[in-house]
């Protein structure tokens, strides 16, 4: 089957900022893919211009096979979109604000079914001013699923939100794909992103770094395992590349991040080369290798960062 959603050369500048820099991209049928950067790297920008809430300046667009420019009003159809800020009249009810969505479209769900799958049938009669966050955040995606789209867009779904309330938006995400839709969503979550997305694009400064499945990303480090540390003074970093099983080192806040394959055996090799250098370790840590690593070792930043 063609591509569900597809941009090829996509451009768009402001005030001679490059947010999105000839970015080209594919999701297949019933896929979840994921856009990941930092804050400032075209991100929201870019799925804005698939949502055709934004023209760019130059390249093409088509989702489902049509155009914003000759098929708006079939798109506007077929699509769903929940808004990294979605702002809701907080005087109707949670149940007046779904039954005013769904009349935006010639056919989809009935609200209350919608209510109960998305845990919100308790607050049936709360007004919006009511809800907390992650109350808010999943009746946002229950209006963006109130016309049973095909394609879902969400912005940055669970920024904010308290595990419980991402917990329960991860679980709307599955049931979405389970029924056939594809999904494409931003984040700056690592392991939203490795539980949720088949595939994810890293981008940076509006071009694209790194493309696979979260996998196939994080095999590229070379290494099973991530150790982080500071010392004082901080150790050069031919000393640090020196431990045997390094896979690569990355200056990393005051210290280094270092890529190795076995803990057991970096460790002691990193205290004795600390030692050796009449330093005192100031900390340590160390955890699996993840997508952050990759971004930390392709820009020396680190997704979170502005």
């Amino acid at each position: 089957m063609p591509d569900v959603i597809s941009c090829r050369n996509l451009r768009k500048y402001y005030s001679g900022v490059k947010a999105v820099d000839g970015l080209d991209l594919s999701v297949e049928n019933g896929e979840c893919f994921g856009l990941l950067g930092p804050n400032g790297a075209g991100k929201t920008t870019t799925i804005e211009i698939l949502e055709g809430l934004t023209s760019p300046d130059s390249g093409d667009v088509e989702i489902l096979g049509l155009t914003w420019r000759k098929n708006e009003r079939q798109l506007r159809e077929r699509i769903g979109i929940s808004l990294q800020e979605t702002q809701l009249t907080e005087k109707l009810t949670v149940f007046e604000t779904l039954r005013l969505f769904r009349s935006f479209y010639r056919s989809g769900a009935d609200p209350e079914d919608l209510l109960r799958d998305l845990s919100l049938d308790e607050k049936h009669d709360a007004r919006v001013g009511k809800l907390s966050g992650g109350q808010r955040q999943r009746l946002a995606v229950a209006c963006a699923l109130v016309g049973n789209p095909d394609v879902l867009f969400l912005d940055e779904p669970t920024t904010g939100l308290d595990p419980q309330s991402r917990l329960q938006l991860w679980d709307i995400v599955q049931r979405f794909r389970q029924k056939g839709g594809t999904v494409l969503l931003t984040t700056h979550y690592m392991e939203e992103a490795q539980r949720l997305c088949d595939r994810v694009a890293i981008v940076d400064h509006g071009h694209l770094i790194a493309l696979g499945t979260p996998a196939d990303l994080i095999a590229k480090l070379q290494a099973r395992n991530v150790i982080e540390f500071t010392s004082e003074p901080r150790l050069e970093q031919e000393a640090v590349q020196a431990i045997d099983g390094c896979a690569g080192v990355t200056a990393h806040r005051d210290g280094w991040q270092i890529r190795v394959h076995s803990l057991a055996e970096a460790v002691p090799q990193l205290i004795g080369a600390v030692e050796r250098q009449g330093a005192k370790l100031v900390s340590l840590s160390t955890h699996e290798a993840t997508l952050e690593d990759l971004f930390v070792s392709l820009t020396g930043r680190e997704l979170r960062d502005a």
